[in-house]
């Protein structure tokens, strides 16, 4: 999962769940509070003629077909859903009206992370729908000293379906959590996450499934990883435990199929997991990272400046040259490049009526 946030505003907040702080003002003669909706900030230069693609639910983790004119993405919340599915939608339909786009998992289980294939007519995704048909239980925080954590369900494999929702190819099989797919520019590679070697590791794979091969091999949760537009290297999150007491939790949380995801920090390296670099030293939750089309950036989410709200910055692949790019007053995250490099796909709680809804907006990017 690509850590399904629908706004992780608990004590840092976050591939996961909602709690939510609203933008208000007041009315100067009744004092009754009133919500503020804003589209775009003032600040924000890089981004113009935003546009919002979904109104209502949990919408995230929406990415691009290759040819630039549909996006895949993930929601709940929403069309009577009991758990998160994968969704298919062109950036010119209209969902204002309440419209349910094309839904391409099977509606069972829960999925997370979903990917075009090459072609546009195929795509991956997780799903625990095999094994069991239900919606799997959330961990609740209040078991775990009030802390936020994640659940990384075993039951969690990679399929193939087409964007009408035929169920092609499931692509994983071990025990264990498989997960968190993307694809390479170049269509030959997919990297995911897995707990196949005991530990959060990233892997990569062909198209078809074969010639696993394993990326990364230090404790610590490694995921959400993206390929740079040439598609010789990996950005991803990363929590590295380095104290006996950190060390410890994260292996008794691992054990119990969970993960605290509440420090982590954005790590590059080639695709067969050489030349490792840590690129933030930021603190707090650094996440959903995503080259920049020139591949000498990177654009990702983080509530390093501001613990409540998680906002969108660019840093370059150096660590050098931090931008913030977003100033909302909640949550923006999952960005993502359209494969032309003129566009750009984000989740939000902004224009949202005060509700905890998520939403998907677009943006002509602007360098």
């Amino acid at each position: 999962m690509k850590l399904k946030i629908s706004v992780m505003l608990l004590s840092i907040a976050f591939f996961g769940c909602k709690s939510k702080q609203n933008k208000t003002s007041y009315d100067a003669k009744s004092g009754a509070t009133k919500i503020v909706n804003t589209l775009h900030y003032p600040q924000e230069k890089h981004l113009k003629n935003i546009k919002q693609l979904t109104f209502g639910g949990d919408n995230a983790e929406a990415y691009w077909s290759f040819d630039n004119k549909k996006l895949v993405f993930q929601a709940s919340n929403v069309w009577d859903l009991e758990c998160d599915q994968i969704f298919t939608m062109d950036i010119n339909d209209d969902l204002s009206n309440g419209e349910k786009p094309q839904l391409v998992s099977t509606g069972l289980g829960r999925t997370t992370c979903s990917y075009f294939l090459p072609g546009n007519e195929t795509i991956i995704y997780s799903s625990t729908h095999l094994a069991d048909e239900n919606c799997p239980p959330a961990p609740k925080k209040e078991d775990y000293g009030n802390k936020y954590i994640w659940p990384v369900y075993k039951g969690f494999d990679i399929f193939v379906a087409d964007t009408k929702g035929n169920q092609l190819k499931q692509l994983t099989f071990e025990d264990g959590y498989d997960a968190e797919p993307t694809v390479s520019p170049k269509g030959d590679k997919i990297v995911f996450t897995s707990t196949r070697t005991g530990d959060l590791e990233l892997f990569t794979m062909n198209i078809d499934g074969s010639d696993v091969k394993q990326v990364t091999n230090e404790l610590g949760y490694d995921g959400g990883a993206f390929f740079s537009p040439d598609g010789t290297k990996l950005i991803f999150r990363s929590s590295r435990p380095k104290t006996e007491e950190e060390i410890k939790e994260y292996k008794d949380l691992l054990a119990e199929g969970l993960v605290q995801p509440t420090n982590m920090e954005l790590y590059v390296c080639n695709i067969d997991g050489s030349d490792l670099r840590k690129i933030t030293n930021l603190g707090s939750a650094n996440w959903a990272p995503f080259f920049h089309p020139s591949g000498k950036k990177v654009i990702f989410s983080s509530n390093h400046k501001t613990k409540h709200s998680f906002n969108l910055f660019m840093i370059n692949v150096d660590g050098s040259g931090l931008e913030q790019i977003t100033f909302d007053t909640v949550f923006d995250a999952f960005p993502m490049f359209s494969p032309d490099g003129k566009k750009i796909v984000f989740s939000s709680n902004r224009n949202n009526n005060g509700t905890h809804d998520t939403n998907l907006f677009i943006a002509d990017w602007v360098d």
